[in-house]
C-alpha cells in the first residue's frame, strides 16, 4: 500500500501521522507492507510521483482545515500523470469538529477525485474530533487511536473502505440536542485547557 501524506505539518506534530501509523499497525499486522511518503517534504516529489506511477494501491491521507483540502495536496496533485490501468485510490479524513457530518462536503469532493487521475475510487474512512490526538498523554492517545489500528486490520481484510462499516466508524454523525448543549455551556473550560496547553507547547524545547 502507497501511503501519502497529505498534510503540510511536521511529522512530530501531525496528527495526520499518529491516525497512519496506528492505521498501519493493523493494517500490516495482516502481512502486508506500506510505503509512506510525506508532501511536506517537496524535495522529495519526484520520488513520490514515481511511486505513484508504479503502485497500483494507494492511500491519501489528508487533514481538514475549516472545510479546506491542504493546497498542498492539490498542488501536488496537479502534478501527476493520469494513469489508464487499474489503480484504486483510498482516503484516510480527519478533522478537528467532531461530528461526522462536517466532513461530509469533503468525502463528497474525494468520491469524485480518483476519475480525474485515470483511478478507481476505493472509499473514504473519515473521522472527526482528531484535533488533541497530538496534545493528550501517550496512554489517552493509545486509546483515541485504537479504532484506527482496528480499521487498518480491517482495510486489509476488505480491500477497500466499505461505506456502511465507514458511515458506523464515523460516528457520531451530528451532536443530540443534549451534547450540544453541554459542549456549549463547557466552551470556557475549554478555552482555558486550550491556553495552558499552548502556553506549554510555547515554552517545550520538543522538536516540531
Amino acid at each position: 500500500l502507497l501511503i501519502v501524506s497529505c498534510t503540510p505539518r511536521a511529522v512530530a506534530a501531525s496528527n495526520t501521522d499518529k491516525i497512519l501509523t496506528a492505521f498501519c499497525e493493523g493494517f500490516e499486522a495482516q502481512g502486508n507492507t506500506t510505503e509512506r511518503h510525506y508532501l511536506a517534504r517537496r524535495d522529495t516529489w519526484p520520488q513520490i510521483r514515481d511511486a505513484f506511477a508504479q503502485n497500483d494501491d494507494v492511500l491519501f491521507a489528508l487533514p481538514l482545515f475549516v472545510e479546506c483540502v491542504p493546497g498542498m495536496m492539490l498542488e501536488f496533485l496537479e502534478t501527476l500523470t493520469p494513469k489508464a490501468g487499474k489503480t484504486k485510490i483510498s482516503f484516510l479524513l480527519q478533522g478537528g469538529f467532531v461530528e461526522g457530518c462536517q466532513l461530509r462536503c469533503c468525502e463528497a469532493y474525494l468520491e469524485t477525485l480518483p476519475a480525474y487521475l485515470g483511478c478507481i475510487y476505493n472509499g473514504t474512512l473519515l473521522k472527526g474530533g482528531m484535533f488533541g490526538v497530538s496534545f493528550v498523554p501517550d496512554q489517552q492517545r493509545e486509546k483515541v487511536l485504537a479504532p484506527f489500528v482496528q480499521a487498518g486490520t480491517q482495510f486489509a481484510q476488505d480491500g477497500c473502505f466499505d461505506k456502511q462499516k465507514a458511515n458506523e466508524f464515523a460516528q457520531p454523525e451530528y451532536f443530540s440536542k443534549g451534547r450540544a448543549l453541554v459542549l456549549r455551556l463547557s466552551k470556557p473550560v475549554q478555552k482555558m485547557v486550550f491556553r495552558k496547553i499552548a502556553k506549554e507547547k510555547m515554552h517545550s524545547t520538543e522538536p516540531l
